[in-house]
């Protein structure tokens, strides 16, 4: 099928998903709003960053005074004012707010990109916690496009703890459309590829392509690991990672010339920690240093204490530290799952001596699993009531052809799940694709309430592993209407098709 034949048939599917209706009514706040107060201003723009010595061209989202992102302290409105001077059009989403649909930064048919130039208002109560903000148009945030997003708490300010935040990225210095084409074999609609959450702009093509192989643009990632199921009994081979990728940075820097953070002697340390990477899962390496886990996506939990921590791409994990009294210096560390290569900080007390962290681990890393999310629970949980909507979708696709897809259709031809505000909605994930899966859903925040049929009480946060071979089920009250993506947030799977909507009506 060609690329037109794909585009038209997506644009027929936006037309007769958007005849399911209400989608007018979540409109108003497309204008720019009315300030209510001076707004914080953020421009996405380019800049040049080096990387091993090597200069790069990579996007960024920074303040008039240069800082990446944003954090907003207690009783701040998102209040922003957003430049785009990137030479392109774009569009960022806040990840990790729950704002009105029209405010979202996805682009569709009722959600223009922003387009080179001009800028756009946002205005609405932020969700506290450790979030982030990102592209989401095309393959721009695997080119930087992406910053932190901190909203502090009245706690956070009582609790009396130096504020670090860590955000990972995978980078490359080839074009990521190369990347990708290198994946699919070279017939993915890149120029014109948009996943926003809705009917403009489809990702046409991906599911008639061929599979381009250990010979695309990066390198496929060529070894499998048999692995254990959650229940003890050995699995199909899997794959961990899609490609390699050149570095693996930690606030725009490798371990060559790491960031070294000074922190006082006997000092407590909250890391905020956001995996921002394309398509990597890291494991959090605190070393010598023992850490409590007390946030996950920006929701407070039970502590879980430990040195080692699972953080698939999309999550954020707020993690206690305390510093011992005779000072030193504690690399904070994040391991690709399945190799060597890792990132990370140092944090260092005065007169500490700084030295060489090498950039590939001993040993390479297992697959990050599910330890981490079983032993988390929400300290603001759910209410029990009954469920007004229960849906079970099916993550599909594989590495060849390069597809990846839910229910086996590609975003475009998909089956949204449609519910009413006010309902209690579950949702089942069941993956029978040869890769893990980090599903994340915009416009709500959710509580994870069983792990491969096993129920439990546990976190609420916006984004889940999937396991190979293995489920998840969430459930939250549809408190937000709009049409809501639901997807993997490894853009790769994305861009080919792991995609749907939740579609939120006032009535139905």
């Amino acid at each position: 099928m060609t690329i037109l034949q794909t585009r038209r048939r997506f644009l027929a599917s936006a037309a007769s998903v958007a005849a399911l209706g209400g989608v007018s009514s979540f409109l108003p706040a497309v204008a720019r709003p009315a300030w209510a107060g001076a707004p914080h201003r953020l421009a996405v723009e380019r800049r040049v960053l080096e990387v091993m010595g090597k200069p790069a061209s990579v996007f960024g989202i920074r303040q008039p005074d240069g800082t990446s992102g944003l954090f907003l302290d207690p009783e701040q409105r998102f209040l922003v004012d957003l430049a785009n001077r990137a030479g392109e059009d774009a569009v960022i989403h806040w990840h990790g707010m729950t704002p009105p649909y029209a405010q979202d930064g996805v682009a569709d048919a009722n959600r223009p990109l922003i387009r080179d130039g001009a800028s756009q208002g946002y205005d609405f109560e932020p969700r506290p916690g450790t979030h982030w903000m990102h592209s989401h148009h095309g393959l721009q945030e695997q080119r930087l496009m992406a910053a932190p997003l901190i909203v502090r708490t009245a706690e956070d300010r009582r609790e009396d703890a130096q504020e670090v935040t860590v955000l990972l990225h995978d980078f490359t210095f080839k074009d990521p459309a190369e990347v990708l084409a290198g994946l699919t074999g070279g017939t993915m609609n890149h120029g014109g590829m948009d996943h926003g959450g809705g009917h403009g702009g489809g990702h046409g093509g991906g599911h008639g392509s061929g599979h381009g192989g250990h010979g695309g643009a990066m390198p496929m990632m060529t070894h499998s690991m048999d692995m254990k199921g959650m229940g003890g009994t050995t699995m199909a081979a899997m794959d961990l990672n899609d490609v390699e990728y050149d570095a693996y940075l930690a606030n725009d820097r490798t371990l060559d010339d790491p960031e070294v953070v000074r922190a006082e002697r006997g000092g407590r340390v909250r890391l905020r920690l956001i995996n921002g990477a394309t398509s990597t899962a890291f494991h959090i390496d605190l070393g010598a240093l023992d850490g409590m886990v007390v946030a996950a996506d920006g929701n407070p939990v039970q502590p879980v204490t430990g040195r080692r921590f699972g953080m698939v791409m999309g999550q954020r994990l707020d993690i206690l530290l305390q510093l011992p009294a005779e000072g030193g210096a504690f690399p904070i560390l994040a391991q690709r799952e399945g190799e060597r290569q890792r990132t990370g900080i140092i944090l260092a007390t005065p007169g500490a001596t700084v030295g060489k962290t090498a950039g590939l681990a001993d040993s390479a890393a297992g697959p990050v699993d599910l330890s981490l999310e079983r032993r988390l629970t929400a300290l603001d949980p759910l209410a029990p009531r009954p469920t007004d909507a229960a849906f079970t979708i099916r993550l599909t696709g594989g590495m060849a052809p390069y597809v990846w897809t839910i229910d086996d259709r590609p975003f475009g031809e998909h089956r949204p799940l449609t519910v009413r505000k006010g309902q209690r909605v579950t949702v089942t994930m069941v993956n029978e694709s040869p890769m893990a899966h980090p599903m994340h859903l915009h416009g709500q925040h959710f509580q994870v309430t069983a792990l491969n049929g096993t129920a439990l009480a546990g976190a609420v946060r916006d984004t889940v592993l999937v396991p190979m071979k293995g489920s998840a089920t969430i459930a939250f009250d549809a408190d937000n209407p709009g049409r809501w993506p639901l997807h993997c947030h490894n853009l790769l799977h994305m861009a080919t098709g792991m995609m749907t909507e939740l579609v939120c009506e006032q009535t139905i």
